[in-house]
């Protein structure tokens, strides 16, 4: 029934006026509530629907198991993260600007697609070019404040993503490492996985594929021994190794910190549009993307160098040596910007940090698909053509989610002054998804070994909350409160600093009674350090109540456990005597008192087997 055809039947119905209105919000509460539903549903539907769907996913994990198959959820998550904030930001920042924007005097060349400045630093693509103005259409008409759009809408953001890593986090923890037995027995796999909607011959024969690849992951236990000389030996080649990859992250956090020193001389000097300062603009990034590209293959030759004793091991170690290389690099990038781009003589140093952040992004993303190429295409054919003994290459799970990891820290990053770079990352992240399912089923080949990799999933979402997410709430946490705008350029232009843009605002609304409340929660909640004190208790105990509540039902599932195995034990105890004495009823010359009694002992026995029949299916 329409929202029409519901009005026209309350109000044929019998009653008042007042309990008519009762019925007629409750109505369209109820519909409101029912329309966001199917809203949610069809766009989940929609979502379902795109070539970034399950039968890809599906197709990836039954040829490569779910290690791989890890890598491109976690790039789908991230994906759809991207567009849920290129929404909010082109919502609520960028078309409200686009109404009172002027129009773009400066020439297009081209470069700009490479460099991002010259015709886009006119453009919303950057924080210099948003007002600082109430945009309003009539002079009597609604206004639109852009100082307090741009800030909540990036705030009210970063909240909702701290709540969905949270939430995500903990989802993955509780059914990966508390209780992962729930999701992933032997006994569930064999009799309960099979989807009996499957008809087409090749569906059978991919989820058959699938499932021995799941099997196997589980059933892995292979692990290495080594004696009390190779232990020794091995600790000094740890040790060895860990020096070797901390001391090449240092210098190569060194040379890019000097390298932007010297970048930043070249762009306050001058601002030429000549060819040569378009390509010196290139120079950081893609030293940066050298550095990232080149670098863990060196930590995954280190990796196979020290013999770890499961391959779970070397993949995870690789991962921290290479985190520590990237979030080292962005730490001394949002140094430099913070410490010395913010302090320089330039005009809008937020537009140049959008402008570093967009070329560190878009030669990122190129240098992800030659490394696509070079390192897994023309390693495909030196190893088929040129030395056989190579074989195919595998597909480096380590290195790929930490450069996934890196791109989203710099779009994070960026949002505050790039409000629609996570467009861009978008695009990217859609690309990468193509370009590395095609290299993966032409070039590379099943993992050699398989490992237990439910887990994987949750260190990717902890690795992007910490150290990724959390730095960079770092950054833009110091760049609101404690950083000055430029005078001339962007929304904050004129205050001592962007926070400052929503304490005049409450400042105005102590002026209205109907806003008191807006200021009360101001006061003593937002400004507040004991309430906030207060918040992280009541976590830290909920946290704990919950860590104690599953302990407990991790003790109690292993009591059952433990009393069925004892259950099952005197049952076979009392099968066997059935057994014998089944056997003493069918010899003839058994007297026939002793062959009733026998019998009687028999339908005990068998109530017994009956009742623990019972109580297995009740469990």
């Amino acid at each position: 029934m329409s929202t029409s055809e519901r009005i026209k039947a309350i109000q044929k119905m019998p009653g008042t006026m007042k309990k008519k209105r009762e019925i007629r919000f409750v109505s369209l509460s109820s519909f409101a509530l029912q329309s966001f539903r199917r809203f949610g549903n069809s766009l989940s539907e929609y979502f379902h629907l795109l070539p970034l769907g399950h039968k890809t996913l599906k197709i990836i994990g039954a040829n490569f198991g779910t290690s791989v198959l890890s890598y491109f959820i976690f790039l789908k998550w991230l994906l759809a993260f991207n567009f849920f904030s290129f929404v909010i930001n082109f919502s609520f920042i960028t078309v409200p600007q686009l109404v009172a924007a002027e129009p773009n005097n400066l020439s297009f060349t081209g470069l700009e697609l490479f460099t991002g400045a010259g015709y886009f630093q006119e453009t919303v693509l950057y924080y210099g070019f948003y007002s600082n103005a109430t945009i309003s259409k009539t002079e009597n008409g609604p206004s639109y404040n852009m100082q307090l759009a741009y800030i909540f809408t990036v705030g009210i953001y970063f909240v909702i993503c701290f709540l969905i890593l949270l939430f995500s986090m903990a989802k993955s923890f509780c059914r990966n490492f508390i209780n992962p037995q729930i999701h992933s027995g032997i006994a569930s796999k064999l009799l309960c996985i099979w989807d009996f909607n499957i008809t087409n011959e090749k569906a059978v024969k991919l989820k058959q594929k699938n499932i021995s690849m799941q099997i196997k992951v589980q059933n892995t236990g292979e692990v290495l021994n080594f004696s009390a000389t190779e232990r020794v030996v091995r600790i000094v080649i740890h040790l060895v190794c860990w020096v070797a990859s901390l001391g090449t992250a240092v210098a190569a956090c060194a040379g890019v910190y000097f390298l932007s020193i010297n970048n930043l001389k070249e762009v306050v000097k001058g601002h030429k549009n000549d060819l040569e300062s378009q390509a010196a603009m290139l120079v950081l990034p893609i030293v940066a993307s050298v550095l990232n590209t080149f670098m863990p293959f060196f930590y995954s030759w280190l990796g196979h160098l020290e013999r770890f004793q499961t391959p779970g091991h070397q993949i995870y170690v690789t991962i921290t040596r290479n985190i520590i290389l990237k979030i080292s690099i962005v730490g001394i990038l949002c140094y430099y910007w913070l410490n010395i781009v913010a302090a320089s003589e330039s005009q809008c140093w937020e537009t140049l940090v959008g402008q570093d952040i967009y070329r560190l992004v878009l030669v990122d993303f190129i240098f992800c698909l030659l490394g696509s190429f070079f390192g897994e295409f023309l390693r495909r054919i030196i190893g088929t053509i040129v030395c056989v003994n190579l074989g195919l290459p595998e597909f480096d799970i380590g290195r790929n989610v930490l450069d996934l990891i890196y791109a989203q820290t710099l779009t994070w990053v960026g949002i505050l002054f790039s409000p629609l770079l996570p467009g861009i990352q978008m695009i990217s992240f859609s690309i990468v998804f193509y370009v590395k399912k095609v290299s993966l089923m032409m070039n590379c080949q099943p993992p050699r070994k398989v490992w237990r990799t439910a887990q994987m999933t949750t260190s990717f979402m902890f690795l992007l909350f910490f150290p990724s997410f959390l730095g960079v709430l770092s950054v833009i946490g110091v760049t609101i409160w404690r950083l000055k705008p430029s005078e001339e350029c962007g929304p904050f232009r004129g205050l001592s600093s962007m926070y400052d843009a929503v304490s005049e605002w409450i400042k105005i609304l102590e002026n209205y009674t109907a806003s008191k409340w807006v200021v009360w929660i101001y006061h003593n909640l937002i400004t507040s350090e004991l309430f906030f004190f207060i918040l992280s208790v009541v976590v830290l105990i909920i946290t704990y109540l919950y860590w104690q509540i599953t302990e407990g039902r991790k003790t109690v599932i292993k009591l059952l456990q433990k009393q069925i195995t004892n259950e099952g034990k005197e049952k076979r105890l009392l099968l066997e005597k059935l057994w014998e004495l089944q056997r003493k009823t069918e010899n003839p010359s058994m007297p026939r008192g002793q062959g009733q009694q026998v019998s009687l002992i028999v339908q005990v026995l068998l109530f017994q087997l009956r009742a623990w029949y019972d109580f297995m299916g009740f469990l």
